[in-house]
Order: C-alpha cells, then sequence, then structure tokens
C-alpha cells in the first residue's frame, strides 16, 4: 500500500496527518507489535515534513500509547492502540484536588515569554514566538500546597495578561471571556522531585516528593493550553470522578 500522502493545504495540521498515518501503520499491522519505527530522519523523507513536525506527532502517539522510546536503542511499536467504547464525562477543576478547606489563589507571575526547552513539544507550537506564562501558588488555610504553571500561545489571547486571574479557573477565561471551547484534556499523573525553588515555595526541601500533574487542554485539533502543576504529596488528594454517558 503507498504511503498516505501529507497535505499541507488540508486545514488539519501536518503533526496531525503524520499521527494519524503511522497510527494507521500500526492498527494495520504494517508495523507490528515490537518492530523498530523508521528513524526520525527517515520519517521526515518519508512523509515529506519537517524534524519538527515529525517530534510532535510522535509524543503524541508515545502519549496514546501507541510507541515507546526506549533510549539508545530507538523508538519500538508497544501496542496496537484501541476504543474501548465508553465515553465518560466529568465536571472539571483545574486543580483536582479534594479539598477539604477553602482554597486561596496567589497569581506569582503573569507575563509574556520565548518558548524555552521543550516547551514548543509539550505545547505543540512549532514555530509560536510568544507563550503567556502564568505561575499561581494555591494555599489552604494559608498554607501553600499546590503550584501551577500554565502556558498559552500569545495568539490565543493576548488580553489575557490584562485580566485579574486571582479567583477565576483559566478554562472559564479562556471559554466565557475569549470564546475559546475547550473540546478535549489530555492529563499525566507521576511522581516527581522538588527542586529547589519549588521547595521554597511549598515548604519543602529540595529533592522531597511532589505529584506532578501535566494537563494539555485542546480545542478541537489545537492544542490551547499547557499546565504543569506539582503538589505536596502530604496535603490533600488529587480526585476525580467520572460518569458513564
Amino acid at each position: 500500500m503507498p504511503d498516505k500522502i501529507i497535505d499541507p493545504n488540508k486545514p488539519k495540521k501536518l503533526h496531525v496527518q503524520v499521527f494519524e498515518a503511522i497510527s494507521e501503520e500500526i492498527e494495520s499491522g504494517r508495523w507490528p507489535i515490537g518492530s523498530q519505527i523508521p528513524i526520525e530522519d527517515e520519517l521526515c523523507k518519508k512523509y515529506e515534513v519537517s524534524k519538527a513536525t515529525i517530534r510532535f506527532a510522535l509524543l503524541e502517539l508515545v502519549r496514546d500509547g501507541y510507541i515507546m522510546r526506549h533510549q539508545g536503542r530507538g523508538t519500538f511499536v508497544c501496542k496496537k492502540a484501541s476504543s474501548s467504547g465508553m465515553t465518560m464525562s466529568a465536571e472539571f477543576d483545574e486543580f483536582m484536588i479534594e479539598a477539604v478547606t477553602p482554597l486561596s489563589i496567589r497569581v506569582l507571575v503573569q507575563t509574556v515569554m520565548t518558548p524555552v526547552d521543550d516547551l514548543e513539544i509539550k505545547l505543540e507550537a512549532a514555530g509560536e514566538s510568544h507563550v503567556i506564562y502564568i505561575r499561581r501558588l494555591v494555599l489552604a488555610d494559608n498554607e501553600p500546597v499546590l503550584l501551577a504553571e500554565s502556558y498559552i500561545p500569545h495568539r490565543i489571547c493576548p488580553d489575557l495578561l490584562k485580566e485579574v486571574i486571582d479567583d477565576r479557573p483559566l478554562v472559564e477565561l479562556l471559554e466565557k471571556k475569549f470564546k475559546v471551547p475547550i473540546t478535549r484534556i489530555k492529563i499525566f499523573i507521576e511522581v516527581a522531585s522538588a527542586t529547589e525553588n519549588e521547595g521554597m515555595l511549598l515548604g519543602l526541601t529540595k529533592g522531597a516528593p511532589l505529584l506532578l500533574l501535566s494537563q494539555h487542554f485542546y480545542s478541537e485539533n489545537t492544542q490551547v493550553m499547557y499546565m504543569r502543576t506539582v503538589k505536596r504529596a502530604d496535603k490533600f488528594r488529587f480526585s476525580r470522578e467520572f460518569e458513564k454517558k
């Protein structure tokens, strides 16, 4: 079967087209479980796209469980992803913690920045020159329990820099104020160690265990916000309730 054509004239983003092309190879069995997929340079030639586009697509394939990267060995098909046919719904709050006492929010930073490190990949914003950066500290009974860093492409809502956001959820602002509907959220939870700065803000020593929550917010196929949240492991629990619809 000929390679699926990646069309730059389609409204669908290139990395989404590459994701669909590779996932089709896996689901069809042409790239079987355990097989090594081509290296980035070969994928660039195969689909005639940039290396940044390939990296965005591979990151999404890792997140969706299609492939797994092994340092020094390469990238391998780890399973054929399939849908359970079950759709779940839930009320959403940004911090996802089981609070037994009222929370207060302190905005530490609300500015614009140039993407650094791997932020372009995490935000799926190749070539993005400016990103809105918001850092908030959440307190319970005046004791810090959670630190949240949010990144939003500046073009999405430049006037967000003028908003007072102390007690307003960013998702609510995006949807109601700036008319950016959130249609999908991907959430990853893991254990992390506190940096010196995180420890200072949360009242912990450097290296103390934290719960790390990475959230990717989408409006249709476009990611509009990436949020990185670290929470004290000894204060409250992450909480989420789902309902089958």
